[in-house]
């Protein structure tokens, strides 16, 4: 009987056949994630702004498994239903949509411009919503009951807990991610689609470089598990959704900080 469980399980985290598409793949959090997923099996699509560091991503990770980068500007509308065209021009169904592409932008509330909020609402709200529409037939093609197609949104614990910083549309957009993750789940459940948020931490990235550097070990020491994020950490919590083990989940907002936004103050 236990080798029978043990067999039944084993495939909890496999991912082989499966097609992802991961935004903002090509760095930080995003290359994490997409590591994770070619680690377990899948296929993967990678996108980024900048063609170059496209070039550089895909061959760094090709070690990995099967990957492709594509090069484009999420932020504008016409740019996601193009990478939507070429994704479905490859597979008639995609199993997995990480919307992880986004964008901060500090500065004191007396100077905040409204540019600091048409950039980042755009790339962080408004370009998961654009994807998921223009991908949805591929994503209802892809998704049974017993295995639906997986949306991952990439939100942050500046969503749960107030930051130190000010980083009002950062904050407000990744809030209203996390609502738009619910409400997402709530309508494509029945249709055979999952739709989860992850809200990381502090991680290595470009994004919390400068973070990192001033204040990361107060950081780490005021957090339950005394660390900062690690690759693992968010490859990990990316195949958990993606793969079997996740799939009676959907309209879950998972923090990914070591206790950070839930348990510990003054951070």
């Amino acid at each position: 009987m236990a080798d029978e469980q043990f067999t039944a399980h084993s495939g909890l985290f496999d991912l082989s056949g499966k097609v992802a598409l991961v935004t903002g793949g090509t760095r930080g959090i995003g290359m994490m994630i997409a590591r994770g997923l070619l680690q377990a099996g899948a296929r993967v699509v990678i996108s980024s702004r900048n063609a170059d560091t496209c070039t550089e991503a895909q061959h760094l990770l090709a070690e990995f498994g099967d990957v492709r980068a594509i090069p484009a500007d999420l932020s504008r509308h016409a740019e996601c239903q193009r990478l939507a065209d070429l994704v479905k021009a490859e597979s008639e169904r995609l199993d997995i949509l990480v919307n992880n592409a986004g964008a901060m932008w500090r500065e004191p509330l007396e100077t905040f411009p409204d540019e600091a909020w048409d950039t980042v609402l755009d790339l962080n709200l408004k370009s998961p919503f654009w994807l998921v529409q223009a991908l949805l037939p591929a994503l209802r093609r892809a998704g049974t009951a017993d295995d639906p197609a997986r949306i991952i949104n990439i939100g942050s614990i500046a969503a749960i807990h107030v930051a130190e910083s000010p980083n009002y549309s950062y904050a407000g957009s990744k809030a209203a991610l996390h609502q738009l993750t619910r409400v997402l789940a709530r309508e494509l459940g029945p249709q055979h689609i999952t739709v989860n948020a992850v809200a990381p931490g502090v991680f290595p990235s470009q994004m919390m470089a400068a973070t990192i550097d001033a204040i990361g070990d107060s950081i780490a020491a005021k957090a339950p598990l005394r660390r900062l994020g690690r690759d693992d950490d968010m490859a990990g919590i990316a195949v958990f959704l993606a793969g079997r083990a996740g799939s009676y989940l959907t309209g879950s907002v998972i923090a990914v900080d070591g206790g950070i936004a839930t348990t510990a103050s003054g951070t």
